[in-house]
This record gives structure tokens, sequence and C-alpha cells, in this order.
């Protein structure tokens, strides 16, 4: 997979998807993430990508010019359109099931919005769909891009160590994760559950099955009744 980040803080991403687990996955060739500059395709002489709003307004919006100009150099060293994703606080909220039909795509392009906004007309232009990782709003797009770009790479073959450690992630199949241990066997007078220390895998299995569902109906009842009812369907 490939993916590319369109973006005025081409250096804020690197700094995230060239370290740890993503760093190396890339290093590794399992994946490629680039950022590219929006600035380098404004027509502006003065490399300014923003203006005033039409209709009045508080703050300055992304002109659509250098981002369909950007967008369309993609698309050239690519040889086809990518699916292009829109990180804004109006899209649909970020989902481990969206993640993984994401983590399908041979190519996915990310924009980070800025300031005010972006030029309508450019998101009609080239954007495929807009996804929110909440409801609130950050100062920027990158911050959104980066989380998408980390959960879809994470689920790519070769990326972490095993299959199994994604499937027994929390969200992965709609339930929350166990409860985790490692070594000092004792800590604060606290014992690692003697299951855990049994050698027995179907115990264990039993054991991280309960503890997922006990955690899921205490802290996320929503996600309980949504897994208690895909088992009756």
């Amino acid at each position: 997979m490939r993916i590319d980040i369109m973006t005025l803080f081409p250096d804020m991403c690197r700094t995230v998807y060239t370290e740890s687990i993503i760093g190396r996955a890339v290093e590794a060739g399992c994946l490629e993430i680039y950022s590219r500059y929006i600035r380098d395709y404004t027509l502006d002489k003065h490399g300014r990508c923003d203006d005033r709003p039409y209709g009045g307004g508080f703050g300055m919006v992304m002109q659509a010019q250098p981002i369909y100009d950007c967008y369309e150099a993609l698309c050239g060293d690519l040889g086809k359109r990518p699916h292009c994703i829109f990180m804004s606080p109006q899209g649909a909220v970020l989902t481990q099931q969206r993640v993984k039909e994401l983590a399908q795509l041979d190519n996915i392009a990310i924009l980070c919005g800025h300031y005010e906004g972006v030029d309508q007309r450019v998101l009609d232009a080239i954007v495929d769909e807009e996804i929110s990782i909440g409801d609130y709003v950050l100062t920027g797009g990158e911050l959104p891009a980066l989380v998408l770009a980390d959960a879809v790479a994470r689920m790519l073959p070769g990326v972490l160590a095993s299959d199994e450690a994604k499937e027994r992630e929390s969200h992965y199949d709609g339930l929350l994760e166990h409860p985790q241990y490692s070594m000092p066997q004792v800590f604060l007078g606290q014992e690692v559950p003697q299951v855990l220390l049994s050698g027995h895998h179907a115990n264990i299995d039993k054991w991280k099955l309960e503890q997922s569902l006990k955690r899921t109906k205490e802290k996320r009842p929503d996600l309980y009744e949504a897994w208690l009812k895909r088992q009756n369907d």
C-alpha cells in the first residue's frame, strides 16, 4: 500500500511515520508513506495557499488551486486516481471496521485542512470521503491524518509481528481487549492471575474472552450490546 498525505506541514508528518513500528515497516518495504507539500503547487508568487473567505467571516480559507494541482501531480505520479480522504470533524467517525476496509486499497491520499476550512470546490472535485477521528476540533488535519495512516498501516501484512496481535486488540472484533500483565509476578501486592501462569491454553483463552466481555460491558455498553446482537443474528 501507498499513502500520500497532502499537507502544509510535511516535516510534522515525517517525524511520526519514520519512527517506531511504522518507520521500520517503511524501511522493510511493507508500505510506502509520503508527504506532499501543498505550498509547492501554489501559483502565488509569495507562496500563499489561503485567502479571506467570500461572504465574510473570521480566519482564512485554504484555496482550491494549490490543493487541486497537488492532487493532480500525485495522480500523474501514480498513473491513476487514489482514494482521497479529507480529515474533517464533519466526516464519519473512524471505526476499526472502516480501517480494515481501507487497508484493502492500494493507494490512499489524505488531505489535511487548516485555518477556517478548505474551498468547497476542491473538496467536491477530488474527495471520495470525509473522516473524523472524534467529535472535537484540532488546529489542523495533520494529527488526524497520521492517526488514520497509523491505524491503516498496522493492518497490512508484515507491519506487526503477527496477525494474531491485531486480532486480539480492542475494537478488532467489536470487544475491548482483556487486561495485560508482565514481569514481575507480584507488584504492589497484586499477583498476576494464576490462569495466565498455568500454561493451559484453552483456559487462558476462555479467561481472556470472559475478561474482554466484562470490560466491554462495563466500559462500553454500546459495544457490548452490538456484540450480543451480532451473536444472535
